[in-house]
């Protein structure tokens, strides 16, 4: 086998670029899958409307394949810049900034607004960085 055969089959670089730039952009995150609860949502990908009702009603979550939000670094822009990623094919990727409501859909994300299961006591001494915040397990008086 050649050098150049051999080359051949190493994967290439994801072909991933600035959207106003045009040149490569550097990942600076994990991928984050998407997956969705709602049938107009797998309409939107072209899936048929009684197929879409029918997949969701028996998975109850669908995940989207091909589909994630991932932040690059942009050496023009100088910034850091989330985006919705959807694979075309191999080596092929469109991107979009991706929208707030997006991220309801994507898996393993931190809730900015914290987790509404966790009561606001637990929720504040979660955010103290000193030893002052003990003084909410003093008894005054």
């Amino acid at each position: 086998m050649t050098q150049k055969q051999r080359n051949r089959n190493r994967s290439k670089r994801r072909a991933i670029y600035c959207p106003t730039h045009r040149i490569y952009l550097d990942s600076v995150s994990q991928k984050y899958p998407l997956y969705t609860t709602q049938a107009e949502h797998l309409q939107q990908r072209g899936m048929g409307r009684r197929l879409a009702l029918t997949v969701v009603a028996g998975l109850g979550t669908v995940p989207l394949t091909g589909e994630w939000l991932e932040a690059f670094w942009c050496g023009d822009c100088q910034q850091t810049q989330w985006y919705h990623v959807r694979k075309l094919a191999a080596n092929q990727y469109t991107l979009s900034i991706a929208p707030s409501e997006l991220w309801q859909q994507a898996s393993g994300v931190i809730l900015p607004t914290g987790n509404p299961t966790v009561g606001e006591f637990t929720r504040r001494q979660a955010r103290q960085t000193t030893f002052a915040g003990a003084k909410d397990f003093y008894r005054i008086g």
